[in-house]
Formats: C-alpha cells, sequence, structure tokens
C-alpha cells in the first residue's frame, strides 16, 4: 500500500488561505484594483475561497477569474491532438490591474508560464503576482510565488496531491 503523509488538513489550508489574504492586502495596500485568477482545476476554488476571505477582512468584494491554460502547456504530446479545453472566464478588465495567479501547487514552474502566456493574451496587468497553496521546489523556469501557504521540500519521486471540498469532496494536502 503506498504511504501518504498528510500535510495540512481542512483547518490548515483555511489558516493558509487566510494568511495568504493578509499578505495580499498588506503587500497591494488594500484590494482596490486587485483580480483573483483561479488556474483550472484546483486554483478556482482557492481563488474563490481567498476573495471571501479578503472581503470578510476588508469589506470589499474583489473580483474572481477563471484561466484555462490547456492551450498553452508546453507539455501537449501528439497523443494530446484534440485537449479538451473548458475556456477561460475571466470578465472584468485586466489592464492595468494587480492580477493574482492562483493554484495548488507549485512545482516546476511551467503551469505558471502557460498562465502567464494565456493571461496576456486577455490584456495588459500593471502586475502579476502568484499565490499558490504548496510550493514543493524543483523549478525548471525562473518562476517563484509571492504568497504561499506552505513550503514542502519533496523528492522529484514524492507527489503532493490537493484535495479540495469542491471537487474532491474533502480538504487536505497529501504528501505519497
Amino acid at each position: 500500500m503506498e504511504k501518504q503523509v498528510q500535510i495540512l488538513d481542512e483547518s490548515g489550508i483555511n489558516r493558509a488561505l487566510t494568511r495568504i489574504a493578509h499578505e495580499i492586502l498588506e503587500k497591494n495596500k488594500g484590494s482596490k484594483d486587485v483580480i483573483l485568477v483561479g488556474i483550472k482545476t484546483r486554483g478556482v476554488p482557492l481563488a474563490n475561497r481567498l476573495a471571501e476571505k479578503i472581503k470578510t477582512i476588508e469589506g470589499s468584494e474583489v473580483a474572481v477569474g477563471i484561466l484555462d491554460i490547456t492551450l498553452y502547456r508546453d507539455d501537449l504530446t501528439k497523443e494530446q491532438l484534440d485537449p479538451v479545453v473548458h475556456g477561460s472566464d475571466v470578465k472584468v478588465d485586466i489592464n492595468e490591474k494587480t492580477v493574482i495567479l492562483v493554484d495548488d501547487v507549485l512545482y516546476t514552474g511551467r503551469t505558471t508560464r502557460a498562465a502567464l502566456d494565456a493571461l496576456v493574451d486577455i490584456g495588459r496587468p500593471k502586475v502579476i503576482q502568484l499565490a499558490v497553496l504548496v510550493d514543493r521546489g524543483h523549478r525548471e523556469l525562473p518562476i517563484r510565488a509571492d504568497y504561499v501557504g506552505k513550503n514542502v521540500p519533496t523528492s522529484k519521486e514524492e507527489i503532493i496531491k490537493v484535495q479540495i471540498k469542491e471537487i474532491d469532496g474533502n480538504n487536505s494536502v497529501l504528501l505519497k
């Protein structure tokens, strides 16, 4: 049987997101002109949760968008000639705004690179920042997160599995 270690439980995820929300507000001197954009799939509910936390702390709503990076990935193979694209949904103007990309895990940086490409096709933000629930290291590109819920040093053979209630039915971060 595969050994699993729970890195974060539901309350740990909640604390990490609360801290990230405070850090976002502090770094950006409030929520004015801040837009959260969740990277499909698990970045979207995390972005929504951050928006709720910011609303609770600051008393103001933050727009949340959805970014589908499928066609921007550099790891699509010939077997994946017909990838399933669900589409992005960013209903607000991101030009000259502070856009915070939200994802569950930062690993090689390739997902973030694809998200940056997809985002600049939508508009030209003033600043792009990155918030991740887990940073596991092993970057292949010069990318770093501005906001990190938990740093989890791993080997390349290990797997971080983030489970989000809205998608998976429960909240946890597991190391396999």
